[in-house]
């Protein structure tokens, strides 16, 4: 097998296992990714079997030279609205609270870095965001890093919330969380992984248009969590409040 086709089979199967109540074993060692670039190369895969359609990214700034944060998102799994359907991960609804940097531009592929006031000038709008969290691979799998970072770090979509203040957005460390569902609330002293969350996204871009990626304006990039994963239920209206940014309600339902 040839690596195209490796990549291909790999992104193919990949792709198969988003579906309601997926706990898969590892690729079968032939399609396994043996290293970042494999990885990234899974991803691009991805996107061409789904017709190039990307409204999004999430990153992180790396967290060693072979640990990096960074993928795709697809346009059918970025929502807006009351409702944000989503796949089950152990019966139950798996989310982050991130801020979302919208993109009012496009940012072409180039081998030359874009500047910090470049990226800034890009950028549109931010916004109160959740990631959605779905872990594809069973406990037991002995999944490598590789595998999942081509299976895109456990995404399985984005939630766009309200816009906030990009000032405020550029100067949120720290950001005090409160998730409330039928009167129980948790509560999360937010602090950003990166300490400001624009930090990753200048990573992003000019790691990524090196790479031949071509930024499009109207995709939303998230940088990393508050908080972790959150666990909430299915079918509740849901409160998100971001302290002195805003707050928003949603209901999630279950994709079957």
């Amino acid at each position: 097998m040839n690596t195209s086709d490796k990549f291909s089979q790999a992104a193919a199967e990949l792709l198969k296992r988003r579906a309601a109540g997926t706990k898969a074993p590892c690729l079968n060692s032939e399609l396994q990714p043996h290293c970042i670039d494999d990885a990234l190369s899974v991803q691009e895969q991805m996107i061409k079997q789904r017709n190039n359609a990307v409204d999004g990214w999430k990153c992180l700034l790396p967290i060693a030279d072979n640990q990096l944060v960074v993928a795709p998102i697809f346009s059918q799994t970025v929502q807006q609205g009351d409702l944000c359907r989503l796949f089950a991960d152990n019966q139950t609804v798996r989310i982050e609270p991130e801020i979302a940097f919208v993109l009012g531009q496009d940012l072409p592929a180039q081998q030359q870095d874009y500047s910090e006031a470049q990226i800034d000038e890009a950028v549109a709008s931010c916004h109160m965001a959740l990631e959605l969290m779905q872990d594809r691979f069973a406990e037991n799998s002995a999944v490598t890093f590789y595998e999942k970072l081509a299976d895109c770090l456990v995404n399985q979509g984005l939630f766009i919330g309200p816009q906030i203040e990009k000032s405020q957005a550029y100067a949120a460390s720290e950001i005090s969380i409160k998730v409330t569902q039928a009167g129980k609330t948790q509560t999360f002293s937010g602090r950003h992984p990166n300490q400001l969350p624009q930090e990753p996204l200048y990573w992003l871009i000019n790691f990524m248009t090196k790479r031949g990626v071509c930024f499009k304006a109207g995709q939303a990039i998230i940088t990393g969590s508050y908080a972790g994963i959150v666990e909430v239920e299915f079918d509740r209206c849901t409160e998100i409040e971001y302290a002195g940014l805003g707050k928003y309600t949603v209901e999630f339902k279950a994709l079957s």
